[in-house]
């Protein structure tokens, strides 16, 4: 008999384009690390994992964790690798729980908000839309919100997907905690260069904005 059901928020993700990678094994490896820093960051119902081929998800409590975890999967594998996430509010079951076979709205919810993603970023204008997010049919929710968070996620993917490969080092390291002065240490730039990055880059807009999005209940 399948669990009862519970409402979550579910990550699935892949990654952008990864056939043309010369070396999968390398960027598997890379994929790894960077689920199992994303785990080690957030608290979640389910870690990340790998599940096929390119493919991986996690469950999560609340809707922030769920798109704090798609930021940092990115930024980790970023320039190297690029991911694509679909973010799905509702219930979720356990269908067999020895194959870890899932199944429930939020599962569902989540595809189809990744094959939004995908769908969008075909269109030259949203190049570089990666991370979309959908309610499950039936589900309550706060009129307005999903529109919200899928106009917060269009303008934050923009950015980073426009980031140069200091940059991505650079919104990475405020992300954690660092200062301007340590990331001009550690680039070995002056601080008045990484101030500027972050003023022309749209640095500090990123960080707040995810700031934001993390509190989502």
């Amino acid at each position: 008999m399948p669990a009862s059901r519970k409402a979550h928020v579910v990550l699935i993700g892949d990654l952008v384009a990864s056939r043309a990678s010369k070396n999968r094994r390398a960027l598997h490896r890379a994929l790894e690390q960077a689920l199992s820093t994303a785990n080690a960051a957030i608290d979640h119902v389910e870690p990340l994992e790998i599940t096929a081929g390119d493919e991986f998800q996690g469950v999560f409590e609340h809707l922030g964790e769920a798109l704090d975890a798609a930021l940092r999967v990115r930024l980790e594998l970023l320039p190297l690798a690029d991911t694509r996430h679909g973010v799905g509010r509702g219930s979720t079951t356990t269908l067999d729980p020895v194959r870890g076979i899932k199944d429930g709205p939020a599962w569902w919810a989540a595809r189809d908000a990744i094959v939004e993603a995908e769908r969008a970023a075909g269109r030259a204008a949203l190049g570089h839309v990666r991370t979309a997010y959908r309610v499950a049919e039936g589900e309550p929710d706060d009129t307005g919100t999903t529109a919200a968070v899928n106009a917060a996620l269009l303008c934050q993917d923009h950015l980073l997907g426009s980031l140069s490969e200091r940059s991505l080092r650079l919104v990475r390291g405020l992300l954690d905690g660092m200062t301007q002065r340590e990331l001009a240490a550690a680039e070995g730039i002056t601080a008045s260069a990484v101030s500027q990055r972050v003023r022309a880059d749209g640095l500090a807009v990123i960080v707040q904005s995810a700031q934001l999005l993390r509190d989502l209940p």
